[in-house]
Protein backbone atom coordinates (compact mmCIF):
# COMPACT_ATOMS: atom_id res chain seq x y z
CA UNK A 1 0.00 0.00 0.00
CA UNK A 2 1.32 3.54 -0.64
CA UNK A 3 1.64 7.01 0.86
CA UNK A 4 1.52 10.43 0.04
CA UNK A 5 4.47 12.52 0.28
CA UNK A 6 3.68 16.27 -0.54
CA UNK A 7 6.57 19.14 -0.43
CA UNK A 8 5.14 21.62 -1.48
CA UNK A 9 2.34 21.93 0.84
CA UNK A 10 1.00 25.35 2.05
CA UNK A 11 -1.54 25.88 4.34
CA UNK A 12 -3.36 29.69 4.41
CA UNK A 13 -3.78 31.38 7.94
CA UNK A 14 -6.73 33.61 7.18
CA UNK A 15 -6.27 37.03 9.60
CA UNK A 16 -9.17 36.40 11.83
CA UNK A 17 -7.64 33.54 13.06
CA UNK A 18 -4.57 35.83 14.46
CA UNK A 19 -4.86 36.66 18.50
CA UNK A 20 -4.01 40.18 19.29
CA UNK A 21 -2.84 40.94 23.20
CA UNK A 22 -3.32 44.28 23.36
CA UNK A 23 -4.27 47.93 21.27
CA UNK A 24 -7.38 47.72 19.55
CA UNK A 25 -7.23 45.76 16.36
CA UNK A 26 -10.34 44.88 14.22
CA UNK A 27 -11.25 43.19 11.15
CA UNK A 28 -12.08 44.76 8.00
CA UNK A 29 -12.78 44.49 4.20
CA UNK A 30 -12.02 46.89 1.39
CA UNK A 31 -12.70 45.44 -2.13
CA UNK A 32 -13.11 42.44 -1.10
CA UNK A 33 -10.10 42.04 0.44
CA UNK A 34 -9.87 41.12 4.50
CA UNK A 35 -7.54 42.20 7.12
CA UNK A 36 -6.91 42.57 10.84
CA UNK A 37 -6.03 46.16 11.03
CA UNK A 38 -4.21 48.07 14.74
CA UNK A 39 -5.33 51.20 15.13
CA UNK A 40 -2.54 53.89 15.03
CA UNK A 41 -1.32 53.88 19.10
CA UNK A 42 1.96 53.56 20.75
CA UNK A 43 1.82 50.24 22.46
CA UNK A 44 3.01 46.72 21.98
CA UNK A 45 0.95 43.80 20.51
CA UNK A 46 1.51 40.41 20.48
CA UNK A 47 0.16 38.14 17.76
CA UNK A 48 -0.35 34.60 18.11
CA UNK A 49 -1.30 33.40 14.52
CA UNK A 50 -2.00 29.43 14.85
CA UNK A 51 -0.44 26.95 12.42
CA UNK A 52 -3.10 24.69 12.14
CA UNK A 53 -1.43 21.78 10.28
CA UNK A 54 -1.36 18.08 10.90
CA UNK A 55 0.06 15.96 13.12
CA UNK A 56 0.48 12.32 13.37
CA UNK A 57 1.50 9.79 16.22
CA UNK A 58 3.63 7.61 14.06
CA UNK A 59 7.23 9.14 13.41
CA UNK A 60 8.42 10.98 10.24
CA UNK A 61 4.33 11.66 9.28
CA UNK A 62 1.85 13.97 9.39
CA UNK A 63 3.12 17.82 8.67
CA UNK A 64 6.80 18.89 8.36
CA UNK A 65 6.77 22.40 9.14
CA UNK A 66 9.20 24.62 6.82
CA UNK A 67 8.59 27.51 6.96
CA UNK A 68 6.09 30.40 7.14
CA UNK A 69 5.18 33.50 4.82
CA UNK A 70 3.18 36.36 6.77
CA UNK A 71 1.90 39.64 4.87
CA UNK A 72 1.29 42.93 6.26
CA UNK A 73 1.68 46.26 5.59
CA UNK A 74 2.50 48.94 7.66
CA UNK A 75 1.80 52.98 7.69
CA UNK A 76 1.51 56.36 8.41
CA UNK A 77 4.74 56.03 10.61
CA UNK A 78 7.52 53.71 11.22
CA UNK A 79 7.02 50.26 13.80
CA UNK A 80 9.38 50.72 16.67
CA UNK A 81 10.13 47.49 16.51
CA UNK A 82 8.79 44.11 15.19
CA UNK A 83 10.13 40.68 15.29
CA UNK A 84 9.02 36.73 15.06
CA UNK A 85 9.10 33.47 16.98
CA UNK A 86 8.08 30.23 15.99
CA UNK A 87 6.81 28.07 18.89
CA UNK A 88 6.16 24.34 19.60
CA UNK A 89 3.98 23.64 22.20
CA UNK A 90 3.64 19.99 23.58
CA UNK A 91 -0.18 19.73 25.28
CA UNK A 92 0.22 18.02 28.76
CA UNK A 93 -1.00 14.07 29.76
CA UNK A 94 -3.72 14.26 32.19
CA UNK A 95 -1.90 16.29 35.15
CA UNK A 96 0.80 17.41 33.10
CA UNK A 97 2.02 20.98 32.30
CA UNK A 98 1.98 22.62 28.73
CA UNK A 99 5.57 23.87 27.69
CA UNK A 100 6.50 25.98 24.83
CA UNK A 101 9.78 25.86 23.24
CA UNK A 102 10.99 28.59 20.58
CA UNK A 103 12.28 26.88 17.20
CA UNK A 104 15.50 28.60 15.54
CA UNK A 105 14.44 30.60 12.30
CA UNK A 106 15.90 32.76 9.91
CA UNK A 107 14.53 35.61 8.32
CA UNK A 108 14.27 36.28 4.48
CA UNK A 109 16.86 38.69 3.46
CA UNK A 110 14.34 41.76 3.32
CA UNK A 111 13.10 41.15 6.65
CA UNK A 112 16.64 39.96 8.25
CA UNK A 113 17.71 43.40 9.92
CA UNK A 114 15.20 44.78 12.55
CA UNK A 115 15.64 48.38 10.59
CA UNK A 116 14.00 46.32 7.43
CA UNK A 117 10.90 44.69 9.37
CA UNK A 118 9.69 48.55 10.79
CA UNK A 119 9.56 50.23 7.14
CA UNK A 120 6.46 51.89 5.81
CA UNK A 121 5.35 49.14 2.98
CA UNK A 122 3.70 46.40 2.15
CA UNK A 123 5.76 43.01 3.42
CA UNK A 124 5.82 39.91 3.00
CA UNK A 125 8.09 38.01 5.77
CA UNK A 126 9.46 34.63 5.32
CA UNK A 127 10.40 32.57 8.38
CA UNK A 128 12.61 29.68 8.14
CA UNK A 129 13.07 26.72 10.30
CA UNK A 130 16.71 26.25 11.31
CA UNK A 131 15.59 22.50 11.50
CA UNK A 132 11.90 21.42 10.03
CA UNK A 133 9.85 19.93 12.89
CA UNK A 134 7.56 16.80 12.52
CA UNK A 135 4.16 17.79 14.16
CA UNK A 136 3.09 15.09 16.44
CA UNK A 137 -0.45 14.23 17.54
CA UNK A 138 -0.02 16.44 21.02
CA UNK A 139 1.61 19.80 19.34
CA UNK A 140 0.55 23.05 18.60
CA UNK A 141 2.71 24.98 16.25
CA UNK A 142 2.21 29.19 16.25
CA UNK A 143 3.81 32.30 15.32
CA UNK A 144 4.06 34.86 18.00
CA UNK A 145 4.53 38.45 15.87
CA UNK A 146 5.25 40.88 17.86
CA UNK A 147 4.44 44.47 17.22
CA UNK A 148 5.64 47.80 18.52
CA UNK A 149 4.09 50.68 17.18
CA UNK A 150 4.75 54.13 17.41
CA UNK A 151 2.54 56.59 18.33
CA UNK A 152 0.74 57.47 14.36
CA UNK A 153 1.90 53.60 12.95
CA UNK A 154 -1.01 51.62 11.34
CA UNK A 155 -0.69 47.92 10.68
CA UNK A 156 -3.01 45.54 8.74
CA UNK A 157 -2.39 41.92 8.85
CA UNK A 158 -3.47 40.46 5.45
CA UNK A 159 -2.59 36.89 6.55
CA UNK A 160 0.26 33.95 6.95
CA UNK A 161 0.76 30.65 5.07
CA UNK A 162 2.45 27.63 6.61
CA UNK A 163 4.75 25.44 4.12
CA UNK A 164 4.90 22.28 4.72
CA UNK A 165 5.65 18.73 3.44
CA UNK A 166 2.56 16.07 4.28
CA UNK A 167 3.63 12.38 4.70
CA UNK A 168 0.54 9.98 5.26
Amino acid sequence: MGYTHDTGMTAFIHPCEATPTVGTWAMAVASHLWTLNKTAGADTSVLKIPLKLPGNSAALKGALLKSIDIWWVNATADLTALSAEVYLSTLPAQAGTLAASAQTITYDSGHDTAAKRVTQAVHKMTLTLGAPVWLDEDNEAYVELTVNAAATSAVKLYGARANYTLRV
